[in-house]
């Protein structure tokens, strides 16, 4: 039975528990903010919380527009970015129109884990903080007589050609409502409709609406480019505080959401509220550090990890599914699936230490698939963009249930997961979620990116069908079809190389999708020993690796490794498999050294939802979840000498290290046994213990070299 506990007993719980440290006071959530292209995170700096609704930031894309209420991070494209509000020194005297013409903060105070605080253009400081379905704001007016505060309902952070209806309606002089269909991701129109109530904590001194350039003393405005104006006295009260609450579901709904989260408290006790709500999450991984700066970076990238998916149900358990239809669910239902990236790392990390949210997340996944007919690849509050390539959800639900995250419905999920890996043309809603299907089975190959996702979904499958269901004969068949990567083995060159449906190879260049040849070589996670072997042995792949590992900073195009990029993620650990672990960890702190700092521009890439994130988690310490559906971790010798993993029903996994500053280890106990393999099965160590790395500067040390990883040939 999933747990629920009130809102208001959470907060009120909040103000008595409390860390020895703050966590979320670590976090700086300027990291991966800016960047150039490719090689930018795309992580926004305002508040939020855990997997909660809102995000209440200025919008990665449009900062000028002040701050939206929904809004992804890393998503590397537009998106979302609903509701602006954007407090302005005096009287508005000409429309704002689309709000684009408005200057940018022009400093920020504090940018923590559910707090933002900045400096406007004009003498107006700005405070952002969340809780799990609204945001609040406190606009402190330090110059003016008169300030003025307007809300965007037609307008969001992208391009607002693709928003197709919206209203406002003001309904006091504290307090509108109102709603917007239509809004795009990377380009593709998605046609999600969303609503708000907000109310500020005192009336307004005039109010009105505008509607393209046209100004009006009117309380109800339609359509694109249109908003709300409140215009305040600020001779003496300086301050004016804001709330707003959304759904997908009604106006009704997002009043009720709103109301549910008012506790009447002043702005700074939101603020700790939600702090000791991101402290309480942070704290599943406590790591000790002389260096400041990498416990910046290893906290911020672990709450990264932690902002998606996001809530999309009312308190009420009311939700619009994916058929465009209202449900009402006694469990969360969540949304903001970027499952392409997620799959590797974040569903793991998720699974691993908060096993009932992610329970939540697949049973979610599930129901989508139940209302859409499929699953999908990448989703946006409940509809399917098809984004990214493959197909990565029953990857995510395998990833997630090896990990601990079981309490969903394992019958229906492999349900969908069998029925779109047999049946040609299937959709998920108006998405085809296997292209080539047809091509992929009856020939064993279709596009060489395409189809490694494919293989890795089947090993996946066949992982769940015998770990969650005992379906042995289901089991073998996608396990034996996720051996298929041969059949694209050209043996004259020894690389993986795409068809024509005829058997004829393509050029090496053609078919790969975010990456090259190089890159996609490795996607065979399952079964390393085959594709070492295929190729000649270990020796051959130490080259190639070496050569990979040349550089760390590819783009798509590019012929070495991409540090921000998904289908390389996992490269690094492949030396684990030829028995050289000392060049695992080596590279690794290369990628943590070279291509990470705390700046703004410290990523090497997208965050994508968390998924650079939770890979940096991993790397740092010590653990990485290498193989689709399975249980266990290929290892590499931790950043920290320290570190206490809170796992549930309180247990923990300590991890340690000493000895010389060395990428060689010279032992590895658990809990005081040695284990000489460079993989860790999950089940050994989700009960908790102690897992020790002793380095050594030897390098004839033979840890690691004699028991290799599991390979599933």
């Amino acid at each position: 039975m999933i747990k629920k506990i009130s809102i208001l007993l959470v907060f009120c719980l909040s103000f008595i528990f409390s860390y020895s440290q703050q966590y979320s006071d670590i976090v700086d959530t300027r990291i991966g903010s800016k960047g150039d292209g490719l090689a930018c995170g795309y992580s926004f700096i305002g508040a939020c919380y855990p997997f909660g609704m809102v995000q209440f930031t200025p919008s990665f894309f449009s900062p000028q527009k002040g701050f939206v209420i929904t809004q992804l991070n890393g998503a590397g494209c537009s998106n979302f970015g609903n509701f602006p509000v954007l407090p302005i020194d005096g009287a508005i005297t000409n429309s704002p129109f689309d709000m684009n013409s408005f200057p940018t903060f022009s400093k920020i105070n504090n940018s923590t884990a559910g707090y933002l605080s900045v400096e406007m253009k004009d003498p107006i400081t700005s405070k952002l903080t969340v809780t799990k379905r609204s945001g609040i704001a406190e606009f402190i007016f330090k110059d003016s007589d008169e300030g003025s505060i307007i809300i965007g309902s037609g307008i969001n952070s992208s391009d607002s050609k693709y928003i197709t209806e919206a209203m406002i309606k003001i309904t006091s002089n504290s307090s509108c409502e109102g709603f917007t269909k239509g809004g795009e991701f990377c380009g593709t129109e998605v046609p999600y409709k969303i609503y708000f109530a907000a109310e500020f904590d005192r009336p307004a001194s005039k109010i009105g609406t505008w509607n393209g350039r046209n100004l009006s003393t009117q309380l109800v405005s339609e359509g694109r480019n249109s908003g709300g104006i409140f215009t305040f006295d600020t001779s003496i009260e300086k301050n004016v505080n804001y709330r707003i609450a959304i759904s997908f579901v009604s106006i009704e709904n997002a009043k009720e959401n709103l109301a549910s989260e008012n506790l009447g408290l002043v702005f700074e006790d939101y603020v700790a509220n939600t702090k000791n709500i991101w402290d309480e999450h942070l704290s599943k991984i406590q790591v000790n550090s002389e260096n400041k700066d990498r416990l910046k970076q290893f906290y911020t990238h672990f709450y990264h990890s932690l902002v998606h998916p996001n809530i999309v149900s009312d308190v009420n358990g009311d939700y619009m599914g994916a058929d465009f239809k209202k449900y009402n669910k006694k469990r969360d239902h969540y949304s903001s699936f970027s499952v392409w990236d997620t799959y590797r790392t974040q569903a793991q990390l998720l699974a691993m230490l908060f096993p009932e949210e992610s329970s939540d997340m697949m049973q979610s996944l599930v129901n989508f698939a139940e209302e859409a007919g499929g699953y999908g690849r990448w989703i946006l509050a409940n509809i399917e963009t098809g984004i990214m390539q493959g197909d990565p959800t029953p990857i995510l639900i395998s990833n997630s249930y090896a990990f601990g995250a079981k309490d969903f419905d394992h019958e229906k999920a492999y349900h969908y997961m069998y029925k779109a890996a047999t049946i040609p043309r299937l959709y998920s809603q108006n998405q085809e979620i296997r292209p080539y299907l047809e091509e992929y089975i009856n020939n064993g190959h279709t596009f060489a990116s395409m189809m490694l996702e494919y293989t890795s979904s089947d090993f996946a499958i066949g992982q769940f069908a015998k770990q969650a269901l005992s379906k042995v004969s289901d089991a073998n068949m996608f396990i034996e079809r996720s051996q298929n990567w041969r059949n694209i083995y050209n043996p004259k060159i020894k690389w993986l190389n795409s068809k024509f449906p005829n058997g004829v190879w393509k050029n090496i260049t053609h078919d790969w999708r975010e990456g090259t040849y190089k890159n996609y070589f490795w996607m065979v996670p399952y079964n390393l020993k085959g594709l070492v072997d295929i190729i000649g042995g270990n020796q051959i792949a130490e080259n190639r690796l070496d050569t990979l590992f040349t550089r760390l900073d590819a783009r798509y195009e590019d012929d070495w490794f991409a540090s921000g990029n998904e289908p390389d993620f996992h490269v690094p650990w492949a030396y684990n498999w030829i028995s050289k672990p000392e060049k695992t960890s080596q590279t690794i702190n290369r990628i943590l050294s070279e291509e990470y700092d705390s700046n703004p521009n410290g990523l090497p890439g997208n965050d994508d939802l968390g998924t650079m994130g939770a890979w940096y988690v991993f790397a740092s310490i010590g653990l990485y979840p290498m193989i689709p559906g399975i249980g266990g971790f290929s290892i590499n010798i931790p950043q920290f000498q320290d570190i206490l993993i809170n796992l549930p029903n309180d247990k923990q996994l300590k991890i340690t290290k000493k000895g010389p500053d060395s990428f060689i280890v010279d032992s590895l106990t658990f809990d005081k046994k040695l284990h000489n393999s460079t993989w860790i099965d999950w089940n050994k160590i989700n009960k908790g213990g102690s897992l020790h790395f002793q380095t050594t500067d030897n390098k004839k040390s033979n840890w690691g070299k004699s028991i290799a990883p599991p390979s599933f040939n």
